[in-house]
C-alpha cells in the first residue's frame, strides 16, 4: 500500500513537521527541489519530504526556498542550520526513525551509523612500525 501524498505550502505545515524537514534540509531547500505536474497539468517544484504515514511534496520555487532561509531565524547567514537549534532538534525527534530511513541525503548525516567504517586504503600499514 502506497502511502498518500499531500501536496502543501511550507507555511502551512505545522510547527513539528517544520523542525523534521530542516533536519533533513540544514543547509536549505533549493537543491533538493523536484519538478512535478499539478491537478491542473501545471509544472511546478517542491521539497520532497517523507514521514512514515505521509509522502510530503512542499510546493516552492527555487527563489522562495531561499527566501525561506534567509528569513529565518534558525538558519546562520550562510544558510545553514544552527548548531545549537540542530542540536535541540535532534534531541526531540531522536526517536522518529523515518528521518533517517527514508531522508537521508547529502546535507545531513540521517541514516549513518555512529561509527564510521575505515577505509582499508588509508589505513597504516601496522607490521611495518615494529
Amino acid at each position: 500500500m502506497s502511502k498518500p501524498r499531500i501536496i502543501k505550502d511550507y507555511e502551512k505545515l505545522n510547527p513539528e513537521v517544520l523542525e523534521q524537514i530542516k533536519l533533513v534540509y540544514p543547509r536549505g531547500f533549493h537543491r533538493h527541489l523536484v519538478g512535478f505536474v499539478n491537478r491542473n497539468g501545471e509544472k511546478r517544484m517542491g521539497l520532497p519530504f517523507e514521514t512514515e504515514d505521509y509522502y510530503y511534496l512542499i510546493r516552492m520555487s527555487a527563489m522562495e526556498a531561499k527566501d525561506i532561509i534567509a528569513q529565518d531565524d534558525d538558519y546562520d547567514d550562510d544558510g545553514n542550520l544552527k548548531s545549537k537549534v540542530k542540536r535541540a532538534y535532534e534531541d526531540k525527534h531522536d526517536d522518529l526513525d523515518f528521518l533517517d530511513d527514508l531522508n537521508a541525503n547529502e546535507d545531513n548525516d540521517l541514516g549513518m551509523d555512529e561509527e564510521e567504517p575505515i577505509d582499508p586504503s588509508t589505513e597504516d600499514d601496522m607490521d611495518d612500525d615494529f
